[in-house]
């Protein structure tokens, strides 16, 4: 979503800087830049509610049970693209399990690797169970020091500016046109609904 913001800005010929605020300003929700901060602190409250250790395999079956009856999400599932486990969560979980195994933060998140992706099966309402890269970003960060969550979305805007940057150069490059958005009728919408 960032990266397509940054597009349609850079489309207009605005100044590259407009564009890469435009798309880190996509970042700033919950859905997207701020994942990681959401995915933490979902995992943070686990571990508070179990008296700092990580829980059973049936302590967070019961807990994610909890969750999605209260009507609330389980942060850092599923993935707009992908319907598979992500494999940058992949990556991070397979560095987790070399350098800092013992940390009850990451056996948290393993244990919600295991578990969650089979209560959300069972659940039902999930298109895609499996968890993406806001998963075990936040961990990752929070096990090296990284504790101020606030800035996990600048680390995330720095390599996304790099392609940001790329993608605008390339456009320039082969002169593509302006970004603009479908136009529709007010009848047209209607059906859709």
């Amino acid at each position: 979503m960032s990266a397509y913001t940054s597009h349609v800005v850079a489309s207009a010929l605005s100044d590259p800087y407009y564009s890469v605020a435009a798309g880190l300003c996509g970042l700033a929700g919950p859905l997207h830049g701020l994942a990681n901060q959401e995915c933490l602190k979902f995992l943070i409250e686990i571990l508070e509610r179990f008296g700092g250790k990580a829980p059973t395999a049936d302590e967070l079956r019961e807990y994610t049970w909890e969750v999605l009856n209260s009507g609330r999400v389980v942060p850092g599932f599923g993935h707009a693209v992908l319907r598979e486990t992500d494999p940058r969560y992949t990556a991070q979980w397979e560095f987790g399990k070399k350098h800092f195994p013992d940390d009850e933060l990451f056996k948290t998140m393993s244990t919600g690797f295991e578990v969650i992706p089979h209560v959300l099966i069972e659940h039902g309402k999930a298109k895609n169970p499996w968890p993406n890269v806001d998963a075990a970003s936040g961990t990752m960060l929070y096990h090296y020091g990284l504790t101020e969550t606030l800035y996990y979305t600048v680390f995330f805007s720095v390599s996304r500016a790099m392609g940001i940057l790329s993608q605008l150069i390339t456009s320039r490059a082969m002169m593509e046109p302006i970004t603009r958005p479908k136009s529709v009728t007010t009848e047209w919408m209607k059906g859709q609904v």
